[in-house]
């Protein structure tokens, strides 16, 4: 009753404000009439009676105020009060609003964006039931990889998993029955879906009952995302044949919308059974233990009470059983690592990379809150005068900083709704953006309830950080010594917090312009540096003959037409073929062990070194404009019926035979037994990231290594439209049935420079958000100084000071600030620049250019930010400013 009875006084107090204010009036009105009627009775006459009842009665406001409070709610009229209050203030200082606003929602809209990174990144597991709890088990010799074999045994043999599911890539020509196109997808166990306990949205998926050896299960399922792009969301799908690399396989379900599989990046097209072979020859190197690239991940469920150390330790004794079972075809020296799914393979640098973001964002936003901080304490400056007139009728202190936090929480809360809706803008941007369009790369964030709560704390924390600055100010003025004597009685020559607070800002704004110039020179350099191959004037042709059914002897004899037609283009200098991996040239690069003529065996721990291993054929070193610097190049004689020979580069010459010439006709084994003479030597060049050092690698023929995947490089200055329509129409006249894809080669390097591109456009960012909050920090902190100093720089002008002496006075503490910020972030910068040149290729801090170009920036940042407290100082006129004090 007393809850109801209050809400209703509340009510009534907002919703009937006048009747109150009226029946309020007339009952003290009665009481004084009360009193006044005792009191004529004992004689008073009627005016005397109501003076003297009034006097007796006290002040009717205090009595009003009283009965106002007693009806509840008081604090939130007062917040009501203090609101209209601050939006007349604030309204009549557009400039001010609009900076403060802009500031904090560039910061606010900083930390949401790299917020929502981290969350879809980091912390949001996949989108199966109990992602959170799903572990994977990278194994093999390269990250990531393992062979089927192993991952049969891994699965079968440990006693801490419930089950272990594995998928690897397929990258295949699919054919609905129009025109073969390129897709990729997931090759899957029959237990994946299982394992994840996904449904599907229509028709089934494959299951573990599926599996029943080599060519048991021709299905494909389908992604949602896939499905609604390519069949416009058809439900006669199901039960559909389509034709995956020209065989056979029958559509039997769609998953469901949002589930994109088990990495966080690469979003499939489709989900194929790893037992079902793709190639026209059956051949997917499923029965090859020694084949680590069969499997890319296996994944689980813990079973109950078992810990991940003791999973791991469980794993590591099956890894133990198959090193001494295969010593020949286990590679013993990669362990078995626990991690998590989604992200085991890219953990490291994803999360390194997005906690360095989020450093950052979180400097900028402490920059913005100092800088505020001293827009505020200048705008207090400024309202001095009006402070102490409201101290000294009667205003406490409280309720004067209550007002000004109120000012500080609109303005924070303001400025958070304008950074939530460019985050929220960003994010969906950021969502459905495909960096690279020939590579399925995703990034899985969207904007949650979590996004909006973060960028309301942050708001209300930033407006509670940089209204506290201007409190020490209030609550140690003078207000009748104001009021004599003007707000410009005293000036503060010692270090303040607001002075540190700025130098660390411009050290921060130095340290991101610092490392983004630093990465902008390296990514310069980097396009234009020597990769080992000349990627201008290129084009790249992907063939995939298995995607035509080519198998056995046919792979090699087709790739040889293709090089002769290629060659045959007008317009064409040079063509060769390079076999590996699609959908990229390097990045898909093997390894094998080599031994050395004399090794006691060929196992895995006597191996001299594991380089790099690609094959190519005549004309290929022509076309990439790498060097042959000794020896002589592959011919076709160099096939199947000739010795095995190579080329090596000279990290492998020289590591492996001690120099260049030294390597000439020598041998070297492989695990095989084969021995291999080196007949040439290469130039090094970059075979898998172009900020590696240089790595040993062989170049072996084609022919003696056939592989169905190969991408064809042709070296033409012919116009690039016309020359891919050459290339497609000589490729149909040999195979119309035979998918391929022209691209360029600097096409090709773009997921390679992607990492080092994100980290540059990242730095820039954060580089020209820091700039523009060291300008709204100097300024707040030359227009404080101006602002306080007017009445001496006013007295000054009028002794006859000169326009120098004027600003220096007036700016010359902002400026001193300046440079010591500015150098301390320009050493910090260059240290910081240090950590990008494992990012970005050839990123180096000591560049003449990149030194000038900060020097001049922050001399630029330092110039705009006074120009206006500049302007105010030298326009002082003596006369008006000494009259109105």
């Amino acid at each position: 009753m007393r809850i109801a009875a209050w809400l209703r006084s509340v009510s009534a107090k907002f919703f009937r404000r006048d009747a109150l204010a009226e029946e309020l009036q007339e009952e003290l009105h009665e009481h004084i009439a009360l009193r006044a009627d005792d009191l004529e009775r004992q004689g008073l006459s009627r005016a005397e009676a109501e003076r003297l009842a009034r006097i007796e009665f006290g002040g009717v406001e205090k009595f009003r105020e009283q009965s106002h409070e007693a009806l509840g709610a008081a604090w939130l009229e007062t917040l009501l009060a203090d609101i209209r209050y601050s939006l007349r203030v604030l309204r009549k200082s557009p400039g001010f609003v609009a900076a403060a606003v802009v500031t904090l929602a560039l910061a606010i809209a900083a930390n949401a964006v790299v917020f929502g990174l981290m969350d879809g990144l980091i912390l949001r597991p996949l989108n199966v039931p109990r992602g959170d709890a799903l572990i994977g088990l990278p194994n093999g010799s390269d990250p990531g990889f393992e062979s089927y074999q192993n991952y049969k045994d891994l699965r079968d043999r440990n006693h801490s998993f419930v089950d272990l599911a594995a998928f690897s890539f397929a990258f295949v020509a699919l054919d609905t029955g129009n025109d073969p196109v390129p897709g990729s997808g997931y090759a899957v166990t029959g237990n994946y879906f299982d394992v994840l306990g996904v449904k599907p949205y229509l028709g089934r998926v494959i299951h573990a009952s599926d599996e029943r050896g080599t060519n048991s299960a021709p299905y494909v399922v389908l992604t949602w995302a896939y499905w609604h792009r390519r069949f416009h969301e058809d439900r006669g799908v199901i039960g559909r044949v389509v034709l995956v690399n020209k065989r056979p396989f029958t559509v039997i379900g769609v998953t469901p919308p949002g589930f994109i599989g088990t990495l966080m990046f690469i979003s499939p097209d489709f989900f194929l059974p790893i037992v079902t072979p793709i190639s026209a020859s059956g051949d997917q190197g499923l029965d090859l233990r020694a084949d680590q690239h069969s499997v890319f991940e296996s994944f689980g469920y813990l079973k109950p009470g078992v810990t991940r150390a003791q999973a791991e330790a469980d794993c590591s004794n099956v890894a133990a059983y198959l090193a001494k079972t295969y010593p020949k075809e286990f590679d013993q020296r990669t362990p078995v690592v626990l991690g998590r799914v989604g992200l085991t393979a890219f953990a490291g640098g994803v999360e390194a990379f997005v906690g360095g973001l989020m450093l950052l964002a979180a400097l900028i936003l402490l920059g913005a809150c100092a800088n505020l901080g001293s827009l505020f304490a200048a705008r207090a400056s400024d309202r001095s005068r009006e402070v102490a007139l409201r101290l000294a009728l009667g205003s406490s202190r409280n309720r004067i900083l209550r007002q000004l936090f109120t000012e500080a929480v609109m303005l924070a809360l303001l400025g958070g709704a304008v950074g939530l809706a460019l985050s929220v803008f960003l994010l969906q941007r950021i969502s459905a953006w495909h960096p690279i369009p020939a590579v399925p790369i995703q990034i899985p964030v969207a904007p949650d309830a979590k996004i909006y709560i973060v960028a309301l704390v942050l708001a209300l924390v930033s407006g509670f950080l940089f209204g506290l600055v201007p409190m020490r100010q209030i609550l140690r003025s003078h207000p009748y010594e104001i009021v004599k004597a003007g707000p410009g009685l005293k000036i503060n020559r010692r270090i303040n917090v607001r002075d540190v607070l700025l130098v660390l800002q411009v050290a921060i704004c130095g340290v991101l312009i610092t490392a983004s110039l630093v990465a902008v020179r390296g990514l310069v350099r980097s396009l234009h540096s020597d990769f080992g191959f000349e990627p201008r004037d290129t084009a790249m042709v992907s063939v995939d003959l298995a995607q035509a059914g080519y198998s056995g002897a046919s792979i090699p004899a087709m790739q040889k037409r293709l090089v002769h037609a290629m060659e045959a283009i007008p317009g064409v200098e040079n063509a060769g073929l390079v076999n590996n991996y699609p959908p990229l040239v390097y990045t898909g690069a093997d390894r094998q062990p080599i031994f050395r003529e004399n090794a006691p065996d060929l196992l895995p721990a006597h191996a001299a070194m594991s380089p790099y291993s690609f094959g190519i054929s005549p004309g290929y070193l022509a076309a990439a404009r790498t060097s042959l610097l000794a020896g002589r190049d592959f011919t076709w004689h160099d096939d199947k019926a000739a010795p095995a020979v190579a080329i090596a580069n000279v990290s492998f010459a020289e590591k492996m035979f001690g120099s260049i010439n030294g390597a000439l006709g020598k041998y070297f084994e492989l695990k095989d037994g084969r021995r291999v003479q080196v007949v040439g030597v290469m130039e090094d060049g970059k075979y898998l990231s172009i900020t590696e050092e240089h790595e040993p690698a062989v170049f072996v023929p084609f022919e003696q290594n056939p592989m169905a995947a190969a991408w064809l490089v042709l070296r033409s200055r012919r116009d690039p439209q016309s020359l891919a329509v050459a290339i497609r129409a000589e490729i149909r006249k040999l195979d119309a049935g035979l998918p391929a894809e022209v691209r360029s080669w600097n096409e090709l390097l773009q997921p390679i420079l992607f990492p080092a591109r994100m980290a540059t456009l990242a730095l820039g960012v954060m580089g020209l958000m820091g700039a523009m909050l060291s300008i709204t920090g100097i300024f707040g902190m030359a227009a404080y100084s101006v602002s306080r100093r007017l009445r001496e720089l006013g007295i000054r002008m009028a002794l006859g000071a000169q326009r120098k002496e004027v600003l220096q006075a007036a700016l010359g503490r902002a400026l001193r600030l300046l440079a010591i910020g500015s150098a301390a972030g320009l050493v910090l910068g260059v240290l910081a620049s240090h950590v990008l040149a494992s990012i970005v290729y050839q990123a180096t801090p000591r560049d003449p250019l990149v030194l000038g170009g900060v020097v001049v920036t922050m001399a630029m940042l330092g110039l705009v930010a006074t120009w206006i407290p500049a302007q105010r100082a030298l326009s002082i006129d003596p006369l008006i400013l000494l009259r109105e004090e």
